[in-house]
């Protein structure tokens, strides 16, 4: 099988080999043998280590996993390296995609949404790196089936105007004046600047999804919202989300 695909995670096997996951265009996500891809002088060493960007050649064995034949390297991401915040946030991404990502099934869109992420962070350090992850945790979630209605408040269907509360685990929103009428507690606030962008990584043009700009506060705001849905909808912790809040939290 010929198909373009990120590396997501790598383990040593033996004393040269490799063991690694791939979030594949054509496959979704696979384990793939990788055999002397740690060897000094082997044509696999390059595109066979974390976040590398590759045209893999395939061969699917008998168990369900594969060997990696060939593999040509069309971007390492190695500016991730040079930086702890960049480098927690793309381990991160990338353990997020292998969670979201279907396995045995074409996965062309998340595939292209981890290269822009990884690639904005390489690229545009201007970027904060908040703003990036909740940009990909709603993006890759509503690509997962997952997608909240942000189009207006639940009840009322208003669109704008005061604050507004996100309840991750509906993936709904409340106006202000709905959310006392009905007596509903919890929620995430959301002032305007953030509503907005909230909705714009669900609703974008996936070549603007990481183009916009907010102000600290509302950074927060995208944030909280954003991490609260991908843990209210799949229940589970990410071990790299904890070493990104350690190296970008003072």
């Amino acid at each position: 099988m010929l198909t373009r695909g990120i590396v997501l995670r790598v383990s040593p096997v033996g004393e040269s080999d490799r063991l690694v996951t791939i979030l594949t265009e054509k496959a979704g996500v696979v384990r793939a043998f990788a055999r002397n891809g740690r060897a000094a002088k082997s044509r696999l060493v390059s595109a066979t280590q974390p976040f590398s960007f590759a045209r893999f050649d395939l061969l699917e064995r008998r168990d369900g996993s594969f060997l990696v034949r060939e593999a040509q390297p069309m971007e390492i991401f190695f500016a991730l390296r040079e930086d702890l915040g960049r480098l927690s946030l793309g381990q991160y991404l990338c353990e997020l995609a292998g969670a979201i990502a279907p396995p045995n099934e074409g996965a062309g869109q998340f595939l292209r949404l981890l290269a822009k992420a990884l690639h904005v962070l390489c690229k545009a350090p201007q970027r904060p790196l908040s703003v990036v992850k909740a940009a990909f945790e709603m993006r890759g979630l509503s690509l997962a089936g997952y997608m909240p209605d942000l189009i207006g408040c639940i009840h009322c269907r208003r669109y704008d105007g005061g604050v507004f509360f996100f309840y991750p685990e509906a993936g709904e929103l409340l106006c202000e004046s709905c959310r006392a009428e009905t007596h509903r507690s919890g929620g995430v606030a959301l002032h305007a600047g953030a509503l907005m962008a909230l909705r714009h990584t669900v609703y974008a043009q996936p070549e603007k999804l990481f183009a916009f700009t907010l102000n600290p506060e509302s950074q927060k705001e995208l944030a909280r919202a954003s991490e609260r849905f991908v843990q209210a909808q799949l229940e589970r912790s990410f071990k790299t989300l904890d070493f990104y809040h350690q190296m970008t939290e003072t």
